[in-house]
């Protein structure tokens, strides 16, 4: 019997034992995985040499043990990132000018790649150095060079494998005027090393050289911007077009994009922690990363919104503005993981939400960039009151709020010069917009699911640490009666309609997933392939506005280069018409570009449209590849003789055609019954 017990116990003894030694065994696996990640992607950690200065007459070097910046002295051009085994990330067959450097687009489309004239050391220390490469303006130069003041301001710190960037651009009053209609940072990478793009979790892929758009590689398509690739360096990209426009983004999502070195297993990246220097608001799209490699920091553009923007400086108006800081961030893996790049794609990740949390920065030292601080805050809830939806106030949830320079309602899409700051509502419409810069504002917001946008007829006055309470606030959509029948979404975008598939001749595969499926090439031209012998004819309680409303009203191609006007048809029915009141259409556009619509009510042979919105839009949005772009709300009155009992028919005819992009998107179409509520 104590031989049976004692064997009985050392089984469990065993078993015991065995159970430890696999759990150990499993935890030192995960641990040397983490380890092994930590020690490819943490050198932030594990490296602690000072930061290191050395000026010549010819450049600065700025060293910090993870990276060596080198730029040209005075010029201010960044001239070389040494990182790794990489002696520079930047192609050093390129001149100076055109490897790492700012540049504005002014009058007449002259360009400035803004080279500066002296440096000042701003900041020497074991842990930081901070430089200025600056340029005054001078009279003497009008008309020859962009009336700017500019300082230009580098920033490594030990630990960070990689450096900070931002600028501090004024013009004094007496300046003459000037439009600045683009600002921003390009870079030229290693065309032989950086191959793989990567802007976003969905759109990342290998790229076409510079030389597989030139001719004898690619055939040009309708604008400069797109190519077809008929002969590519890469076999696998024969058959796809390649077109920056592709790749553009929103401000709100246009936080990372950079480039990664297979072979080196290096990643670079552009990061941008705050949208505060940024124009147009959260919705302005702009451009990421494109073939050449190059990567961009965009801060003004008039892409997708055209020249409504507001870029014009006029004499006698003082204007100072800091862009930036972005963060050059550079990172590695091991070149024999498989995974490598989702490693450095997500390590990249990482290090933006540690400068998202760090937002904003309390290690520049000027006092044209507050630190928190130095800052404000404006805090309270916003509720919808429509009656024809709801008795109740509604809670305006995942609503758009912000702060920008005072104007008219929606002036915050072209406003161009200022700071502007948003956020989302939370679920019962609460709101709080955090790290506002000292001045004066307006609060806007736009709510999904409602036409229009709401302002608070208020002036708002930041002050260094002030903290501003709003309270509730009340949105009144636009509304003049009851809903007869609506088609789309308001939500200032075409994406619920109707987006063909593209001309397998001119696919890129990697935008024909669902969501990115509308930046395909030549869409436009399908809307003459589906509706081959009639235009669009849309009938409320029968067609599906996802399968029956084309996303873009196009003008329909006759022959080459050739275009004709289009008019869509909206059919429905009224049971009865209201002969003592008046009918609303609400119509919201979500782009535009050199387009008119002419809007009939039963009379398509009418010489006069009942109304047109006049020419409209720049932005382009068509054949930029944009779902949207310059929001627009009209509100038509319609009196009750313009209607009939029984079946009704309104007309909408784009006039416009003497190219294929003139084109309006439609955001959301709505018709009112007149007021029945007292």
């Amino acid at each position: 019997m104590e031989k049976v017990v004692n064997m009985s116990h050392w089984r469990r003894k065993l078993v015991l034992w065995m159970i430890m030694v696999v759990q150990l065994s499993l935890f030192l696996s995960v641990s040397s995985t983490e380890i092994h990640a930590r020690k490819l992607l943490k050198d932030n950690d594990i490296n602690t040499n000072d930061v290191r200065l050395h000026i010549s007459d010819r450049q600065v070097i700025i060293d910090n043990g993870l990276v060596e910046v080198t730029i040209e002295n005075p010029s201010g051009y960044l001239i070389g990132i040494k990182y790794k085994e990489m002696e520079n990330v930047l192609e050093r067959r390129n001149h100076n000018s055109n490897r790492g450097y700012w540049d504005i687009v002014w009058d007449d489309d002259a360009y400035d790649k803004l080279e500066t004239k002296h440096v000042e050391v701003i900041t020497q220390t074991n842990d930081i150095v901070e430089l200025s490469f600056t340029k005054t303006w001078n009279s003497k130069n009008h008309g020859k060079t962009l009336p700017l003041n500019i300082q230009k301001r580098y920033i490594v710190r030990r630990g960070i494998s990689g450096v900070y960037m931002y600028g501090i651009f004024e013009r004094q009053e007496d300046f003459p005027e000037a439009h600045m209609y683009q600002i921003r940072i390009a870079f030229k990478l290693k065309e032989d090393k950086f191959r793989f793009m990567a802007i976003s979790d969905t759109i990342q892929r290998v790229m076409p050289q510079s030389e597989d758009r030139i001719k004898g590689h690619s055939k040009p398509l309708d604008f400069k911007e797109a190519v077809l690739l008929t002969n590519p360096s890469n076999p696998d990209l024969k058959g796809e077009v390649d077109d920056k426009y592709q790749y553009s983004t929103e401000n709100k999502d246009n936080k990372l994009n950079g480039w990664i070195s297979d072979y080196d297993a290096v990643g670079f990246w552009i990061m941008t922690p705050s949208n505060e220097f940024r124009t147009g608001g959260p919705h302005k799209q702009d451009l990421t990363s494109h073939v050449g490699p190059t990567a961009l920091s965009m801060f003004v553009s008039t892409h997708y919104t055209g020249t409504e923007i507001d870029t014009f400086y006029k004499e006698g108006e003082g204007w100072k503005k800091v862009f930036g800081p972005v963060l050059i961030y550079l990172n590695s893996a091991s070149s024999k993981d498989d995974d490598h790049r989702k490693i450095l794609w997500d390590d990249a990740k990482r290090q933006l939400s540690e400068e998202i949390e760090s937002w904003p920065y309390n290690f520049t030292r000027s006092e044209d960039f507050p630190h928190s601080q130095q800052r404000g805050q404006v805090n309270g809830q916003l509720l919808v009151q429509d009656r024809y939806m709801d008795k109740q106030l509604m809670q305006a949830k995942s609503a758009f709020v912000g702060l920008a320079a005072p104007g008219e309602v929606d002036s915050w899409q072209k406003e161009g010069k200022g700071y502007q700051f948003w956020t989302q509502t939370d679920k019962i419409g609460r709101f709080n917009i955090k790290n506002v810069r000292p001045g004066v504002y307006n609060l806007y917001a736009w709510i999904h699911g409602f036409i229009g946008s709401y302002k608070l007829d208020l002036n708002i006055t930041i002050q260094p640490e002030n903290k501003i309470e709003l309270g509730t606030l009340i949105y009144d959509p636009p509304r003049n009666g009851p809903t007869l029948w609506e088609i789309g979404i308001p939500d200032r975008t075409a994406a619920e309609f109707f987006i063909p598939e593209p001309y397998p001749r001119y696919v890129n595969s990697i935008t024909n997933d669902g969501a990115d499926k509308f930046r395909q090439y030549g869409l436009w031209d399908r809307y003459s392939n589906i509706y081959r012998d009639s235009d669009l004819v849309y009938t409320v309680g029968a067609s599906n506005y996802s399968k029956d409303w084309f996303f873009a009203h196009v003008p329909r191609k006759t022959g080459d280069d050739r275009y004709r006007p289009t008019t869509w048809q909206i059919k429905y029915n009224l049971q009865d018409v209201n002969n003592r009141g008046t009918y609303t259409l609400q119509m919201a556009i979500a782009a535009a570009s050199f387009a008119e619509v002419e809007v009939r009510f039963n009379d398509p042979n009418s010489d006069r449209p009942h109304f047109t919105t006049r020419r409209i839009g720049y932005d382009n949005a068509v054949p930029r590849h944009g779902i949207h772009g310059f929001y627009r709300l009209y509100s038509i009155e319609v009196p009750e003789y313009r209607f009939r009992k029984g079946n009704n028919t309104i007309y909408l005819t784009q006039t416009r055609s003497d190219n294929p992009f003139e084109a309006v998107m439609y955001d959301y179409i709505r018709l009112e019954g007149p007021n029945s509520l007292v």
